[in-house]
Protein backbone atom coordinates (compact mmCIF):
# COMPACT_ATOMS: atom_id res chain seq x y z
CA UNK A 1 0.00 0.00 0.00
CA UNK A 2 0.61 3.76 -0.78
CA UNK A 3 0.33 6.49 1.72
CA UNK A 4 0.68 9.90 0.47
CA UNK A 5 0.80 12.87 2.37
CA UNK A 6 0.66 16.75 1.31
CA UNK A 7 2.04 19.52 3.26
CA UNK A 8 2.74 23.39 2.58
CA UNK A 9 -0.68 25.07 2.28
CA UNK A 10 -1.48 27.97 3.94
CA UNK A 11 -3.09 31.61 4.04
CA UNK A 12 -1.30 33.78 0.98
CA UNK A 13 -3.03 37.27 -0.94
CA UNK A 14 -4.01 37.30 -4.42
CA UNK A 15 -0.83 37.13 -6.30
CA UNK A 16 1.58 35.31 -3.94
CA UNK A 17 2.76 31.74 -4.02
CA UNK A 18 2.74 28.69 -2.75
CA UNK A 19 4.66 25.14 -2.49
CA UNK A 20 2.76 21.95 -2.03
CA UNK A 21 4.35 18.52 -1.32
CA UNK A 22 3.38 15.27 -1.30
CA UNK A 23 5.42 12.27 0.03
CA UNK A 24 5.01 9.02 -0.61
CA UNK A 25 5.11 6.01 1.72
CA UNK A 26 4.56 2.27 2.31
CA UNK A 27 5.02 0.01 -0.49
CA UNK A 28 6.29 2.95 -2.78
CA UNK A 29 7.45 0.42 -6.14
CA UNK A 30 8.15 2.57 -9.34
CA UNK A 31 7.13 3.65 -12.63
CA UNK A 32 3.83 5.42 -11.56
CA UNK A 33 2.71 9.06 -12.78
CA UNK A 34 0.96 11.81 -10.38
CA UNK A 35 -1.23 14.44 -9.69
CA UNK A 36 -2.73 17.25 -7.85
CA UNK A 37 -6.42 17.98 -7.49
CA UNK A 38 -8.33 20.01 -5.53
CA UNK A 39 -12.09 20.84 -4.03
CA UNK A 40 -13.70 23.97 -2.61
CA UNK A 41 -16.96 23.87 -0.21
CA UNK A 42 -19.65 22.97 -2.34
CA UNK A 43 -18.07 21.91 -5.65
CA UNK A 44 -16.71 18.99 -7.77
CA UNK A 45 -13.19 17.74 -7.16
CA UNK A 46 -11.54 19.07 -10.04
CA UNK A 47 -8.03 18.30 -11.76
CA UNK A 48 -5.34 20.71 -11.50
CA UNK A 49 -1.96 18.85 -12.73
CA UNK A 50 -0.24 15.52 -13.47
CA UNK A 51 3.08 14.58 -14.01
CA UNK A 52 4.47 10.86 -15.89
CA UNK A 53 6.73 9.04 -14.35
CA UNK A 54 9.38 10.39 -15.67
CA UNK A 55 8.56 13.80 -15.35
CA UNK A 56 8.78 15.28 -18.67
CA UNK A 57 5.16 14.80 -19.88
CA UNK A 58 2.72 17.55 -17.78
CA UNK A 59 -0.65 18.11 -17.89
CA UNK A 60 -2.63 21.33 -16.92
CA UNK A 61 -6.24 22.46 -16.25
CA UNK A 62 -6.54 25.55 -18.28
CA UNK A 63 -7.45 27.57 -15.33
CA UNK A 64 -3.78 27.56 -14.07
CA UNK A 65 -1.51 26.51 -16.62
CA UNK A 66 1.20 29.40 -16.94
CA UNK A 67 0.51 30.15 -13.23
CA UNK A 68 1.11 26.78 -11.48
CA UNK A 69 4.33 24.14 -11.96
CA UNK A 70 4.08 20.25 -10.96
CA UNK A 71 7.49 18.47 -10.59
CA UNK A 72 8.41 15.34 -8.65
CA UNK A 73 11.55 13.78 -7.33
CA UNK A 74 11.70 10.58 -7.37
CA UNK A 75 14.62 9.05 -5.37
CA UNK A 76 12.67 11.03 -2.63
CA UNK A 77 8.97 10.03 -3.47
CA UNK A 78 8.07 13.33 -3.22
CA UNK A 79 6.01 15.42 -5.64
CA UNK A 80 5.65 19.00 -5.67
CA UNK A 81 3.02 21.77 -6.89
CA UNK A 82 4.96 25.10 -7.48
CA UNK A 83 1.94 27.78 -7.29
CA UNK A 84 2.41 31.41 -8.45
CA UNK A 85 0.12 34.64 -9.00
CA UNK A 86 -2.57 32.89 -6.78
CA UNK A 87 -6.42 33.93 -6.99
CA UNK A 88 -9.13 34.30 -4.50
CA UNK A 89 -10.78 31.42 -7.12
CA UNK A 90 -7.44 28.88 -6.14
CA UNK A 91 -8.84 28.57 -2.57
CA UNK A 92 -9.46 24.91 -2.12
CA UNK A 93 -8.22 22.02 -0.34
CA UNK A 94 -5.53 20.41 -2.34
CA UNK A 95 -5.04 16.39 -2.75
CA UNK A 96 -2.49 14.88 -4.21
CA UNK A 97 -2.93 11.16 -5.93
CA UNK A 98 -0.72 8.64 -7.79
CA UNK A 99 -1.51 6.09 -9.94
CA UNK A 100 -0.47 2.19 -9.62
CA UNK A 101 2.69 0.86 -10.49
CA UNK A 102 3.33 0.99 -13.91
CA UNK A 103 0.68 3.41 -14.72
CA UNK A 104 3.16 6.01 -16.20
CA UNK A 105 1.14 8.46 -18.36
CA UNK A 106 -0.34 11.02 -17.05
CA UNK A 107 -4.45 11.92 -17.06
CA UNK A 108 -6.70 14.02 -15.88
CA UNK A 109 -9.43 10.97 -14.86
CA UNK A 110 -9.61 11.08 -11.08
CA UNK A 111 -10.84 7.83 -11.04
CA UNK A 112 -7.79 6.59 -12.68
CA UNK A 113 -5.89 7.27 -9.83
CA UNK A 114 -5.27 4.69 -6.76
CA UNK A 115 -3.93 6.31 -4.01
CA UNK A 116 -5.26 9.94 -2.24
CA UNK A 117 -3.43 11.80 0.54
CA UNK A 118 -5.66 13.48 3.03
CA UNK A 119 -5.36 16.72 1.35
CA UNK A 120 -4.19 20.05 2.22
CA UNK A 121 -5.85 23.74 2.65
CA UNK A 122 -5.10 26.58 0.55
CA UNK A 123 -6.87 29.76 1.42
CA UNK A 124 -5.78 33.14 -0.80
CA UNK A 125 -7.51 35.99 0.56
CA UNK A 126 -8.27 39.16 -2.13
Amino acid sequence: QVQLVESGGGLVQAGGSLRLSCAASGRTFSFYSKGWFRQAPGKEREFVAAISWGGSNTRYADSVKDRFTISRDNAKNVLYLQMNSLKPEDTAVYYCASRRSGEVTVTDASNLYAYWGQGTQVTVSS
